[in-house]
């Protein structure tokens, strides 16, 4: 075979084919459902205190997708996601990370932001498209970003973050520096052409990105079997030369440990790493979705039993760090701050219409400066239609 073919593959002589099950990788897992370890199973690099911080981040993000989707259900925001159920998988793996390796997400994963410390006013003033809100006001809600965190605003076009995340971190490998990208994104995503241009750019350039797959089973109301036929999401890692692990993504120390192992490969090997976490979404797709229209109350119960956050808070207790007591303050006061903080983000006033027009350009264009004064005429001309004042230009 010439040295222009990169592989290593053996010769024969009769047609052997390979099919889906000539791969079928296994799957992670160290924490049982009654909280106990598995008796062979290798714990993460975990101590009480990250232990407690990861925990406490699994109920405040409870509270807040509880309140949010009431606030929604109630007319007073218009749209958001829970990621209830799939807890471990962000919140788990950003804990692997340092603060200041950047994180890319889809749009399910406030926990990350919540574990860097993206505060409770922070979230409702994105949520509430308000003038604090630091995208101000120019995304729909969940559309978190933060640069001092190190969290890339979330865009809706589906998988634009995993090439993106390619090139980052192709320019970290290039300045040397001792970081990584963590990628995340769903399984429907993979069915996306960016998906499959990342991680082939990523395998030939050997970038540090962590590419992270959270498999819930269903790409809205598509499940997995309609998707793809293959082994899952796992399996084309391997074939686009990466190093690959599937996890249980209810597992938080499961998740913790190959996310801790895959940012060694990345940042001191170079090594682009796909995770695969096979979890399951409890709540609808969004705030506009009825699950109940594309699976049954029994498979959801089925999963009920395998929660992240129930299974974590019984290893806490066996571990004699947490017990119900606790639980039940934290959870009172984690929903306490989030009312209160949802209460103070609706009242603050929305953006000056200014906004829609700056940090584009250095210098407005003859273009926007002509809209920009056909904005400020028709709001003259109905000024019964802009009542309140928040329609104004200007900060003053």
């Amino acid at each position: 075979m010439s040295d222009i073919h990169k592989t290593d593959a053996p010769i024969v002589h009769r047609p052997i084919f390979a099919d889906s099950t000539s791969l079928t990788l296994p799957t992670l897992r160290i924490l049982q459902e009654d909280g106990h370890l598995y008796p062979d199973a290798e714990l993460p690099d975990i101590d009480q205190t990250l232990a407690l911080k990861i925990y406490d981040t699994f109920l405040f993000i409870r509270a807040l997708d509880e309140r949010m989707l009431a606030s929604q259900r109630q007319g007073r925001i218009s749209f958001y996601m829970t990621e209830t159920g799939e807890e471990a998988a962000d919140i788990g793996s950003t804990a692997a990370l340092k603060d200041n390796d950047m994180i890319m997400a889809q749009y399910r994963e406030q926990g990350a932001l919540a574990f860097r410390g993206f505060t409770p006013d922070q979230f409702m003033n994105q949520i509430f498209s308000n003038e604090k809100d630091l995208g101000k006001g120019r995304q729909m809600p969940i559309h978190y970003g933060s640069h001092k965190l190190h969290y890339m605003t979330v865009s809706s076009p589906l998988a634009t973050q995993l090439p993106q995340a390619t090139g980052y971190a192709y320019a970290l490998k290039a300045q040397s520096k001792p970081n990584c990208v963590i990628c995340y994104f769903g399984e429907g995503a993979a069915s996306e052409g960016d998906f499959h241009a990342a991680l082939n750019m990523a395998g030939v350039y050997k970038v540090p990105v962590i590419f992270f797959c959270r498999n819930n089973g269903y790409a809205i109301s598509t499940p997995s079997k309609e998707q793809f036929a293959g082994d899952g999401i796992a399996p084309r890692g391997v074939a686009y030369g990466l190093k690959t692990i599937r996890v249980d993504g209810n597992d938080v120390l499961a998740v913790l440990k190959a996310t801790q192992e895959a940012r060694k490969l990345a940042v001191e090997q170079h090594q682009p790493v796909l995770i695969e976490a096979m979890t399951y979404r409890l709540g609808a797709h969004s705030s506009s979705d009825d699950p109940s229209g594309y699976r049954n109350k029994e498979e959801e119960d089925v999963w009920r039993i395998k929660c992240p956050v129930t299974r974590m808070k019984r290893w806490l207790i066996l571990q004699g760090w947490w017990d119900e007591e606790q639980d039940e303050t934290l959870k009172q006061q984690h929903r306490q701050t989030v009312v209160d903080a949802m209460k103070k983000g609706e009242k603050v006033s929305p953006p000056a219409l200014d906004d829609l027009f700056t940090d584009v350009y250095d210098s407005l264009p003859w273009n926007l400066e002509e809209q920009k004064a056909a904005l400020e005429e028709h709001i003259r001309r109905y000024p019964e239609s802009y009542k309140k004042s928040s329609w104004r230009f200007g900060h003053e």
